[in-house]
């Protein structure tokens, strides 16, 4: 078995609400997130604290970026019907970009995840001379869902997240998952998540993979790592990419069972986490759902031992 990867942020955090200007069907933004876009947009336009102004943006909190813009987002209307999903990433001059750098082995990543949380993919569109990014595409679901563009501009180092909305017509019925989930299966793969999710300071979540009863040590390097980690902040969505640290794996070699990440929430709350790993040449998903505390608690409860979630108050 080799020594779990350790894992470090792709993206610069999550502190940044985007506001009821991007609510999802069925997403419910609180009012501490409505206060930060107030905030922000003050800022933007000159009535802002200086604190403020120096306040980075995250990323995947907007349809532009840094003089960046997803344009042209395009999708079947409704479950079944099969089609392309589509879009085109402009720059300032409303010229759509069509040179990228390579990260983690591609030029862009997509993801697609509904308001409520469910139906999440990760997939890679290609790009047309004319710098349309296209992929075929069916959905499985009615809803409303959001669509990152997670890509680096040739022009510069930085990854930029750019994301938009579209609704898929149809009864939907929100799912709604009470407390946290450490456990979930896929494909007779059984995936276990520990560790706790802090406010503000750097911690541990290790994923195990199982099937049977066995550790599974077979897991292959996908897209230059061992293992990807989405994590979305419930109510906003607000969208942090999480990436192996150190040297990538080399051709052939495995590891497993376990595979470690580093993160850090910015608030407290629900945060929901997606995590990719290749087996056989198989890409698999999983969801879990992990809340994070009061800062003032560290974690802990009155007793000293970790808190988990109970799932009250927080439904989705």
């Amino acid at each position: 078995m080799n020594t779990p990867a350790r894992l470090g942020l792709y993206a610069t955090g999550l502190a940044a609400a985007f506001g009821a200007a991007f609510l999802v069907a069925d997403a419910v933004v609180p009012a501490d997130a409505v206060d930060d876009w107030n905030a922000s947009i003050a800022a933007q336009d000159g009535h802002g604290d200086a604190e403020a102004d120096d306040a980075p943006l995250a990323n995947g909190v907007s349809l532009d970026r840094e003089g960046y813009r997803l344009a042209d987002v395009a999708a079947p209307g409704e479950p079944g019907r099969a089609g392309e999903l589509s879009f085109t990433v402009v720059d300032a001059s409303g010229a759509a970009v069509t040179e990228y750098a390579e990260s983690h082995e591609k030029d862009l990543h997509l993801v697609v995840v509904r308001g409520d949380g469910a139906e999440f993919r990760h997939v890679h569109p290609e790009i047309g001379a004319d710098g349309t990014w296209s992929l075929p595409w069916t959905w499985e679901a009615a809803g409303g869902y959001r669509v990152f563009a997670d890509f680096v501009p040739a022009a510069q180092d930085e990854s930029i997240t750019l994301t938009s909305t579209l609704q898929v017509a149809g009864d939907f019925v929100p799912q709604e998952i009470a407390g946290e989930v450490r456990e979930a299966s896929v494909d007779g793969y059984d995936v276990t998540l520990e560790g706790e999710l802090r406010v503000g300071a750097s911690s541990d979540l290790t994923l195990a993979v199982a099937k049977d009863g066995e550790p599974v040590t077979e897991l292959e390097p996908y897209l230059g790592a061992f293992g990807h980690l989405v994590a979305l902040r419930s109510g906003d969505l607000s969208y942090l990419h999480v990436h192996p640290e150190g040297a990538d794996p080399e051709a052939g070699e495995l590891s497993g069972p376990e595979i470690a990440f580093v993160s850090e929430a910015p608030t407290p709350g629900r945060y929901l986490l997606y995590f990719d790993f290749q087996i056989d040449g198989v890409v698999r998903s999983v969801p879990f759902q992990v809340d994070a505390g009061d800062p003032a608690d560290d974690g802990t409860g009155t007793d000293g031992e970790a808190e988990h979630g109970t799932g009250e108050g927080h439904e989705r």
